[in-house]
């Protein structure tokens, strides 16, 4: 492996300052910015997904953000691809890259590489998105919980893609999903090194509803009352915006959808944390002294 060349992944929960940490450790490195966040990848939602302020884009060059359209197919493997081959590229030029985003199986999939599954037949797949639309996402999660109860603990229930995705993988193969998890590590030409940002629970969560109530303000409302007739998409399955549409089409009252993105968000945030937590080569910064101790860590980390 050759560890000249570095990949500092910064992660942690929603809200906690991931983006500013990002920016300052890129200008400090002279690097630039790949994004890992699964949601800031399309052009059409800016507000909802807390997208870098244009100054704070400007400071720094920054891949993957904004790069794709809610109605074109982008799945996690397309992603790894097309970052690890910019990645290929940048390091020609470059010896330091900053990775950055709270989406976990994201920073997995540019560390790691994905997981080998089994040939499935189409089949399943198109059986389990029948059943959704007609039955809902409940009779599939508790399908999920007999058939592979490792899984469905971590895994996120509300999200139907991946719910399906690992339903079809332990009905078709006949082993749970989370058999096939973790059974290599593909080799990179960058040695990674984590920062994991960390506050009490009780400030992540008023950092959240503050968060929450600035996207109001910034036209939260706005932005998704453009994007409820493609509410369908799997991209706009996303908090923030399908409580919004809950209130667009006259189940909600607005100020209960809103409390509703909090407490969603909020739920997010410990799924986030859960997942990092079972990483044992992250070293956790506190939020407030997030820049100083980064230094420290990556300077003297091997």
């Amino acid at each position: 492996m050759n560890t000249t060349k570095q990949l500092f992944a910064i992660v942690g929960p929603t809200a906690i300052g991931k983006t500013s940490l990002s920016i300052l450790l890129a200008k400090h490195f002279e690097s630039e910015i790949f994004s890992a966040d699964s949601r800031q990848f399309y052009k059409e939602m800016a507000i909802g997904t807390a997208v870098p302020e244009p100054e704070e884009l400007a400071l720094v060059k920054h891949h993957f953000i904004q790069h794709r359209s809610i109605h074109q197919n982008y799945s996690v493997g397309d992603y790894e691809q097309e970052c690890i081959a910019q990645l290929d590229s940048y390091y020609q030029k470059k010896d330091i890259g900053i990775l950055v985003g709270g989406s976990g199986m994201y920073v997995d999939a540019v560390v790691n590489g994905l997981d080998v599954f089994p040939y499935i037949a189409p089949e399943i797949r198109l059986e389990l998105n029948n059943e959704f639309k007609t039955k809902g996402i409940q009779v599939l999660q508790e399908r999920l919980k007999i058939l592979d109860p490792q899984y469905a603990s971590q895994v996120d229930l509300q999200n139907s893609q991946r719910v399906i995705r690992a339903l079809e993988i332990c009905i078709g193969s006949g082993k749970p999903f989370s058999s096939f998890l973790k059974k290599h590590t593909t080799k990179r030409v960058f040695y990674t090194k984590y920062i994991g940002l960390d506050a009490p629970r009780e400030i992540i969560y008023k950092r959240i509803n503050t968060r929450v109530d600035q996207m109001i303000e910034n036209g939260l409302l706005e932005e998704a009352k453009t994007l409820y007739p493609h509410r369908h998409l799997n991209a706009l399955n996303t908090v923030g915006y399908k409580e919004l549409f809950k209130f667009l089409d006259g189940s909600w009252e607005l100020d209960f959808a809103i409390s509703e993105i909090k407490k969603n968000t909020r739920r997010f945030a410990k799924r986030q944390l859960t997942w990092y937590r079972k990483n044992p080569n992250i070293h956790w910064v506190p939020y407030n002294r997030a820049f100083e101790d980064a230094i420290k860590v990556l300077i003297h980390l091997k």
